[in-house]
């Protein structure tokens, strides 16, 4: 019998024997190679490009050739007529194995490791954890006394502790008697009682006095996975840890995650592994800088958006990918961390805040839980940016909330240069109005790019691509010095003027950055910005029009992303409303704050609990008026809306949009916006 053919990735140097005609990115998948994909397999993105090595490489016992892999495909002659596929390369989503093959994941397609910038704020919280330690004396054993000896514990937690009827966890059974002889006859105990109506269960028990108690506060992203430990009984943070979620190798957003599990039905317990096996690598990872025994950690805390929430727990989240988008559990979820494969304490909790609707999570419920729209009298807009933003508003007499589908252009996956935040990312922008001369900043240097030593700073990180919030800047700039249009069309005019101005095809770019990597924002990544705020905008505005707005008085901008967007330049682009920029904050991973709320304080679980109840979900899909605040989104900061706040603060150009209002980008006319689903 024929072997399968034998692949070889490298630099990673992973192999495997596939079957003919496995997709490429297929066998890097199940090999743990990866491969960032950002549409699915569809063919668009381009991200997941490979190079197949020709030669006899006799260290490995392979020959290679591009004989053995197919030919290439319709999806991949488009995206090199689209877009730019360079000699040799191919899209591994659309190539298949035909033979044994050496296959390169070029180093220029794969985004530096991730900055996981999620760190806990270190504000205050009043404790009233659903876990307590309870140190006791047992008497021994005596004859004329036949109580048993998990008995006379549970009597002295009853005299002493007022602990009643008390629940056992079955993996303590075999273990008391021999803790207890090794405390000499004293122990403590951590009971566990979430609601004060619910019946204790005793899920830990201690030789001795025992005054270590930890708990997990995560916020399971699409996109990045924060986790912090924190103390039960000083309620302090005492470590923190990130990392990119794993599941991205399956699908850069949401969907493309979704859409893999229904042409994969395997693929849901890869995801659900993955992402379990990045908690237990950050939880050990916290315990070993903190010096804590895992066996301490007693209680969890998790949230996210609904398709993370189900695919941690398990869930097929099929019926997320389409209307009704259709939950398999909304209400807050109590578990045992033994079940969903977290190795902490046998006896561990397990508590997820609720979801407040399909696309609208426990990440959503976490952030309005800390940020508190609910308990406000002025309007407060809560935004959640990511591949899918989640937004809330409201006060203390009635909140929304909706999703909104920007796609990751925010997080540099749809921008020609875009990239993640890690080092060499540019992060800051600004643009000479006069000379149209740009000036940078870096990850990892703290200089711009026109001062002293900023070479030097940079030497080892370069400059590699722009991240989220370069993206949103730089826009902005080009628009503020007249670069774009308020429509979003670069002014090829300019090129007589400056040099940064260059032709492509039909259309006009503006080269960001010279160096060993030339850097160009593009008309096609201007209008992904366009469309990607445009939605979100949208999202916003219907949620102003049910409560019968026209402004609100305070946004808060929460997650990795928010906080390093500059308030101003979100509003300039116009991805939020026109407020006073006093009262614009970044209030950081405010997910993972309210997942500490939640841990450190029972009462917390009850308000959020009580809360999503009573939150009003709009969805945006549903509603006729969104197409339309969609198309006037799509100019800058907005087509009809005059933003007299920001003009306060900021230069705007003067109004230059077409009379109809359509955006004209150079090619054939269409119809305006278009949102994504």
């Amino acid at each position: 019998m024929t072997e399968n053919p034998l692949v070889l990735f490298m630099p990673s140097g992973k192999r495997g024997r596939f079957p003919k005609g496995t997709p490429v990115i297929d066998a890097a998948r199940e090999l743990g190679v990866y491969v960032e994909s950002v549409c699915g397999g569809r063919g668009i993105c381009g991200r997941c490009q490979c190079e197949v090595q020709e030669g006899k490489f006799a260290k490995h016992g392979i020959t290679s050739s591009n004989d053995h892999i197919s030919v290439l495909g319709p999806k991949e002659i488009r995206y090199a007529e689209k877009r730019d596929l360079k000699a040799g390369r191919r899209l591994s989503c659309s190539a298949y194995v035909q033979g044994d093959l050496v296959i390169d994941i070029p180093q220029d397609l794969q985004v530096n490791a991730q900055v996981v910038r999620k760190a806990d704020d270190g504000r205050i919280i009043e404790r009233n954890p659903a876990v307590h330690l309870c140190y006791v004396e047992v008497e021994e054993p005596d004859m004329h006394k036949p109580l048993g000896d998990l008995d006379r514990i549970m009597a002295q937690l009853e005299t002493e502790w007022g602990y009643t009827d008390l629940m056992i966890d079955q993996h303590l059974l075999p273990q008391v008697q021999k803790i207890l002889r090794a405390g000499e006859w004293k122990v403590t105990a951590a009971i566990h009682q979430d609601m004060d109506s619910s019946r204790p269960s005793l899920i830990a028990l201690y030789p001795g006095f025992h005054n270590e108690a930890y708990g997990i506060a995560c916020d399971i992203g699409s996109t990045t996975i924060a986790l912090h430990l924190v103390s039960l009984l000083s309620g302090s943070t005492i470590a923190s840890s990130g990392t990119s979620n794993p599941q991205i190798r399956f699908g850069e957003d949401l969907m493309s995650r979704v859409s893999y599990v229904m042409m994969n039905p395997e693929g849901r317990e890869g995801m659900t592994t993955a992402v379990r096996t990045a908690i237990n690598n950050l939880i050990q990872n916290v315990c070993t800088e903190a010096n804590v025994d895992t066996q301490n950690i007693l209680d969890l805390v998790f949230v996210g958006n609904p398709i993370m929430h189900h695919l941690f727990l398990g869930i097929d989240p099929t019926e997320l990918g389409g209307a009704p988008f259709a939950l398999a559990v909304s209400g807050a979820v109590h578990s045992w961390a033994s079940d969903q494969e977290i190795f902490v304490n046998k006896g561990a909790r397990i508590y997820m805040l609720p979801c407040i609707a399909g696309h609208v999570g426990a990440d959503a419920a976490a952030v309005t839980l800390c940020e508190g729209p609910h308990r406000q009298d002025k309007q407060m807009l809560v935004v959640d940016v990511g591949t899918n933003a989640e937004i809330v508003l409201g006060n203390r007499h009635r909140t929304v909330a909706a999703s909104s589908p920007t796609g990751p252009a925010f997080e540099g996956a749809e921008i020609s240069c875009g990239q993640r935040a890690a080092p060499g990312a540019i992060e800051r922008v600004r643009i000479d109005p006069e000379t149209l001369e740009p000036k940078v900043r870096v990850i990892g240097s703290t200089l711009w790019s026109d001062e002293p030593g900023f070479a030097n700073s940079t030497s080892t990180i370069g400059v590699t691509g722009v991240c989220g919030s370069a993206i949103i800047e730089v826009v902005a700039e080009m628009f503020l010095s007249g670069i774009i249009s308020e429509d979003g069309v670069i002014d090829g005019k300019l090129a007589e003027k400056s040099d940064r101005i260059v032709q492509e095809g039909r259309t006009f770019s503006y080269v960001l950055w010279r160096g060993q990597q030339e850097m160009l924002i593009r008309q096609t990544d201007v209008r992904a910005i366009q469309l990607a705020k445009a939605a979100l905008y949208a999202g916003i505005k219907l949620l102003m029009d049910k409560q019968g707005i026209t402004e609100v008085d305070t946004i808060s901008f929460a997650g990795a992303f928010g906080t390093f967007i500059d308030p101003k330049y979100a509003m300039v682009l116009g991805l939020i409303p026109d407020c006073d920029l006093e009262h614009v904050k970044a209030v950081g991973n405010a997910a993972g704050y309210g997942a500490k709320m939640a841990l450190l304080n029972k009462g917390y679980r009850r308000e959020i609990e009580d809360t999503v109840t009573k939150i009003e979900k709009i969805e945006t899909a549903l509603e006729p008026d969104f197409q339309r605040h969609f198309v006037n989104a799509m100019a800058m900061p907005n087509k009809l809306e005059p933003f007299p706040k920001l003009a306060k603060q900021v230069k705007l150009p003067k109004r230059q949009l077409m009379a109809d209002g359509a955006i004209d980008d150079g090619s054939p006319r269409r119809r305006g916006g278009r949102a994504r689903r």
